[in-house]
């Protein structure tokens, strides 16, 4: 697991704006998702290093830690940058987001335990996994601008990478399956309401996005990793007592294929 900067430079004027197959519902759909992303990646981070103390005597797990922090950091910037780009073409986004960072982290995060948002990570952690997943096996590149395809690609890889980090943080902190499960029902819950309303907030801004909506909405259902795809199918493997985010070890070779197919990200200018 390497620290990799992306070079977020490349996140300007040339990305159209409806860069995901020149679809405007598909294009909102990724753009409310990657809204969520700057703020709560900082909040995995809070999350897992308030436990410090129980991988503090396990250097391996330690540094593991230390690069999980690192990269939730470079990809909290990259999708700063990201929103900054929807701002440059004409969005407002920061309405938006000024609710969700207020209710999630200004209310959600003061009133559960360490434990619990440590339990919401981990489940958000497999969702971004399974996201990920979707995203670097399934034909989701297609027509999908490419600096754009590059962000997706090097973000999925890297979730991947690190994605057992904070769930063996919580073994050693609380291995009970209820709190697991507790965590999954608050991270699911939450995620699958701010994607959407993050989605519904851009769109309302476009023109004609109702006449949009019904001509792309068939070919979306088919196509993106929504729904059933994320949460159905990643609801099911986290319910399974003996659930392990390792235990699927094709995942490894996906994201190491990614990588390797986007070049040297990590000496382009940041």
């Amino acid at each position: 697991m390497e620290v990799r900067p992306f070079p977020i430079h490349r996140l300007d004027g040339s990305v159209p704006k409806h860069w995901l197959a020149g679809s405007v519902l598909a294009t909102h759909l990724a753009n409310g998702v990657s809204a969520l992303f700057p703020a709560g990646e900082r909040f995995f981070v809070r999350s897992v290093k308030h436990f410090a103390s129980a991988y503090e005597n396990d250097p391996e797990l330690a540094e593991a830690v230390r690069k999980f922090a690192g990269q939730e950091g470079w990809h909290a910037g990259a999708h700063d940058r990201h929103l900054k780009m929807l701002e440059e073409q004409g969005f407002r986004i920061r309405p938006f987001l000024r609710v969700y960072e207020r209710f999630c982290y200004g209310f959600l995060e003061k009133v559960f335990s360490p434990k619990m948002r440590l339990s919401a990570t981990v489940a958000a952690e497999h969702f971004t996994a399974v996201m990920a997943e979707n995203f670097l096996s399934e034909d989701f590149e297609r027509g999908i601008h490419p600096v754009m395809r590059e962000l997706l690609s090097w973000h999925a890889s890297e979730e991947i990478e690190h994605r057992a980090v904070a769930f063996e943080v919580l073994q050693r902190v609380d291995d009970g399956y209820p709190l697991r499960i507790a965590g999954l029902v608050l991270s699911g819950s939450v995620l699958a309401a701010f994607w959407v309303a993050g989605a519904l907030y851009l769109l309302s801004q476009e023109e004609g996005v109702v006449a949009a909506t019904r001509r792309e909405k068939k070919e979306m259902e088919g196509r993106m990793p929504f729904g059933e795809r994320v949460f159905g199918r990643g609801i099911r493997t986290y319910l399974r007592r003996d659930f392990h985010p390792l235990h699927d070890k094709r995942l490894d070779a996906l994201a190491a294929k990614a990588l390797a197919g986007m070049g040297q990200v990590a000496q382009a200018t940041v």
